[in-house]
């Protein structure tokens, strides 16, 4: 255990929240401590950071593993045993059905280094292209966008210092106040300093109620409600046409979309009235600078990559992006979303956010792993597309950090497909629901038991330092590749240690667009954390990108020409409700850790359905009394939350828990065209009482 307090960071959202790590006498292992000098959060710490160490339990985690035996229950086994297993099963669905009958699905929570390794075990060790994680489901709309229109992305192209010094901020489809509360001071510094917060969401939310204007669409309108604003910006004669001229391509045509997206048409498919879409564009447009930062809301839809492009669109017309204290951001969700699909474990990319289609990015990643390019794999199926051809083209998976039972959409189907599997092995810290499926269970460490990077929503490439000794009978995500890669006759190429393996990423990003070759495990400690790109080490970080240009060929931004599209699926007769899901402040993601804390389970012990007073006297339902909500897919009961800061025609869900409350056994898998991205923010449903 160690003696003194340890520096690191808070294994939950992309804030990545500085804290500190204190070793304590009888039945704790750590405490938290604030660490006040660390920039984003100043010591500040939402209840799931300070409450984190309560995972580190044994009686909490999981401390050995687990195999299923003929009886078909779940024992104790040791490693040797387990590791076994898990290669006889890779290995015998790979010389039946071929390299690509095998799956890898990752997550956003993986440090860089295991993300890495991840990545580079599916392609290199098993040949496969089946790899994606759960990322997927978080911003790839949004990464699409910022691709498309930038060359780059990254989640923000400035750091969150910025917000409070700008003089407008939209902020669309995020709760911030509840899915990253230390991050609520940036907006309301905004404000003290005399600046001005827009709030685009369908629930008057604990944020909304801080803005000095709440826009409330219709779910799955925010698309039409983008391109109205610019309908009025073009007619207001607020279009900034030197920044137009000289910083951008394509203007014409979006420009020619926007207009076909009048403000009447606009209030009659999102209602929001006419009165405020004109003071929104006005409030944003006046001011001395502006940002347009989404989140899940915009961007999980079937359109999501068009919306995001819209509101980049609005950013661009107005000349806010690509200058200082002004421009487009993401509010990326998971701990290290932004590195996690940096680094290789998403389906069509490889370390350095390098394309897996371009030869030269094969040639350098091949040569840094010692292998010829040509054996690597092309392109695979994106998380929702691979989840769903589990027990088909899919027969084996190794699951890294992921708990797909109650995080995909269409959820019920997925947990069939993982049950159809020849074999299924899951590496967690817990025995989340995804793993009391497995065939074998690996125990790995936790973010306190182990070092490594992550990279924060600002791009900031942050360290996790190790604070205490794991379990004897738990390994390392790195460890358990390592000894999977030797059985599976790849005994060289993957280090436990993670530094070693963040040197060889280094050397794999360098000269990509996420260039991490300037940064070393020394520099994050000394710096409070490095911002990519940083090609070498007398390189300075970039914390503001885009100030003389865009990271496109000629340096332009590109406007992408969008329209509105409904729904993939509206509501009509047996469906006439609109089922909206997203997260409360005392859970994370599919709660399979925050679920297993007794104090934030008693702030948040359970699902709820949120609706307006008249729909619950529509269907005859009080407070707390039970509702039943079916969709085409599935059917959720939980307890009613009666509330008029929800509009009436949708109901909320937040989407933390399994069984008859899992609020994903609902959702919609339709997908992004461009960024597969599966929509989950609006489905249409039947709502009534339980009984």
């Amino acid at each position: 255990m160690a003696r003194t307090e340890t520096s690191t960071h808070c294994p939950y959202c992309a804030l990545q929240c500085g804290m500190n790590l204190r070793p304590v006498a009888g039945g704790g292992v750590v405490e938290v401590v604030e660490r006040t000098e660390f920039p984003v959060n100043r010591g500040a710490l939402c209840g799931k950071g300070r409450t984190a160490p309560a995972v580190l339990a044994a009686g909490v985690r999981l401390t050995g593993p687990l195999v299923r035996d003929a009886g078909g229950e779940l024992v104790p086994a040791g490693w040797d045993e387990a590791l076994q297993r898990v290669a006889q099963g890779l290995r015998g669905t790979r010389a039946e059905h071929g390299a690509d009958a095998v799956g890898v699905f990752g997550g956003g929570g993986l440090t860089n280094e295991k993300a890495y390794a991840l990545g580079k075990f599916a392609r290199v060790v098993l040949g496969t292209s089946q790899i994606d994680y759960n990322g997927r489901f978080c911003m790839s709309s949004a990464a699409a966008a910022h691709q498309r229109a930038f060359g780059l992305d990254r989640g923000l192209p400035f750091p969150l210092e910025d917000i409070p010094r700008t003089g407008c901020v939209i902020l669309v489809g995020s709760n911030l106040a509840e899915t990253m509360p230390p991050a609520l001071r940036y907006l309301t510094g905004l404000r003290e300093n005399g600046g001005r917060l827009i709030v685009i969401d369908p629930r008057r939310t604990r944020t909304a109620e801080q803005a000095d204007l709440h826009l409330a669409p219709r779910p799955g309108t925010d698309l039409a409600l983008a391109l109205g604003m610019l309908h009025l910006v073009v007619a207001d004669g607020r279009v900034d046409e030197e920044f137009v001229r000289t910083r951008t391509r394509g203007w014409d045509e979006a420009r020619a979309g926007a207009m076909a997206h009048w403000p009447e048409l606009v209030e009659r498919l999102t209602g929001v009235p006419v009165p405020q879409l004109r003071a929104a564009v006005e409030m944003f447009c006046e001011a001395e600078g502006g940002m347009v930062l989404t989140a899940r809301g915009p961007e999980q839809q079937a359109k999501g990559t068009d919306t995001v492009g819209a509101w980049i669109n609005f950013c661009l017309a107005t000349g806010r992006a690509g200058r200082p204290l002004s421009g487009y951001g993401c509010l990326t969700g998971q701990g290290n979303g932004q590195g996690g699909r940096e680094h290789g474990q998403k389906a069509d990319q490889l370390p350095g956010y390098r394309k897996l289609t371009d030869p030269a990015a094969r040639r350098h990643v091949a040569g840094v792993w010692g292998v010829d390019p040509d054996t690597l794999p092309g392109p695979g199926r994106s998380a929702y597309e691979l989840l769903d051809a589990l027990g088909r083209d899919v027969r084996s998976l190794l699951v890294m950090g992921s708990n797909p039972v109650v995080s995909a959409p269409r959820a019920g189907h997925v947990e069939e497909r993982l049950r159809s599997l020849d074999f299924l092995a899951v590496a967690d810290v817990v025995l989340s629901e995804t793993a009391a499926l497995a065939d074998v269970v690996l125990p790995v460490t936790q973010w306190a038991e182990e070092g490594g990077t992550t990279t924060s929503l600002e791009g900031r490439v942050l360290l996790r330092q190790r604070a205490v000794m794991p379990p004897e009978g738990v390994r390392s995500d790195l460890g358990v590749l390592n000894a999977l890669a030797g059985l599976l006759g790849h005994g060289k190429g993957f280090p436990t240690e993670p530094e070693e393996v963040f040197d060889e990423l280094r050397r794999a990003s360098a000269g990509g667009p996420a260039d991490y070759a300037g940064i070393t495990y020394a520099r994050i400690a000394a710096e409070d954390g490095v911002f990519w790109p940083c090609p070498d080490e007398a390189h300075a970080g970039t914390p503001r990108l885009f100030l003389e240009r865009f990271a496109t060929d000629d340096g332009l931004a590109r406007f992408v020409p969008v329209t509105h599209r409904p729904p993939a699926e509206e509501t009509d007769a047996a469906y006439p409700v609109v089922l909206t899901t997203g997260r409360v402040v005392s859970q994370y993601q599919s709660g399979a850790q925050t679920r297993r804390v007794a104090e934030l389970n008693a702030a948040a012990p359970g699902p709820f359905v949120e609706m307006h007073p008249r729909l619950a006297e529509r269907i005859g339902v009080a407070e707390g009394e039970g509702v039943a909500v079916t969709s085409r897919r599935g059917r959720a009961v939980a307890p009613a939350r009666i509330t008029s800061s929800i509009r009436q025609d949708t109901v909320f869900m937040p989407f933390h828990w399994p069984g008859e409350g899992r609020a994903n056994s609902l959702t919609n898998p339709a997908l992004d065209p461009v960024s597969r991205m599966p929509e989950f923010k609006v489905c249409a449903v039947r709502v009534e009482a339980a009984g």
